[in-house]
């Protein structure tokens, strides 16, 4: 007779979750080293195409006013740490070309890191009711996607206020010295 399977833990998810994430962090952490060219010109496209996406999904399904309020803080809450995160990243003018490049720092990505395990355990905690607390899956999608939002938004703004006065500054010191 064959024994039933006992539905496996979800510590193993969790495990098997961090192995990957450990392994993908190794490979982003080499990457680190080289400054890559920042395209200053296209830094609002992946917040516009997520604009999109955010008003397609809460058109398709209206929040209810508490998921407008919880959207809002969201939102709020995610422009806070997209300034942060946008902060970390490391820019710099070449001084011949006047090109921006940006190198990721290990703490930016860290920063994100975090950021999703604490966004994949309040997901948990609210689906399973912990605390009292029960969002519906709609509700919280929203309320993921306007932190999201807020998130790419004014990081990428961020960055680019600063790639434009560091390339202002770099250009002044160039008219200075000729």
């Amino acid at each position: 007779m064959m024994q039933p399977h006992a539905a496996p833990s979800p510590m193993i998810g969790y495990a098997i979750t961090a192995v990957v994430v450990v392994i993908a962090l190794a490979f982003r952490m080499r990457g680190l080293q080289r400054a890559r060219r920042l395209k200053v010109e296209q830094l609002w496209i992946v917040p516009a195409i997520y604009s999109v996406f955010g008003v397609v999904l809460f058109a398709a399904s209206p929040p209810t006013p508490l998921g407008w309020l919880l959207s809002a803080v969201a939102l709020l809450l995610g422009a806070a740490l997209g300034w942060q995160r946008g902060r970390m990243m490391r820019l710099t003018v070449d001084p011949e070309t006047h090109a921006i490049n940006q190198q990721v720092s290990p703490a930016a990505l860290i920063f994100i890191v975090v950021l999703i395990a604490v966004r994949a355990g309040l997901r948990d905690v609210a689906q399973s009711g912990v605390g009292g607390v029960h969002l519906n899956a709609l509700m919280l999608t929203d309320v993921l996607v306007a932190m999201a939002l807020g998130l790419l938004t004014v990081q990428r703004l961020e960055m680019y206020l600063r790639a434009r006065r560091l390339l202002t500054e770099a250009r002044a010191g160039a008219a200075v010295s000729t």
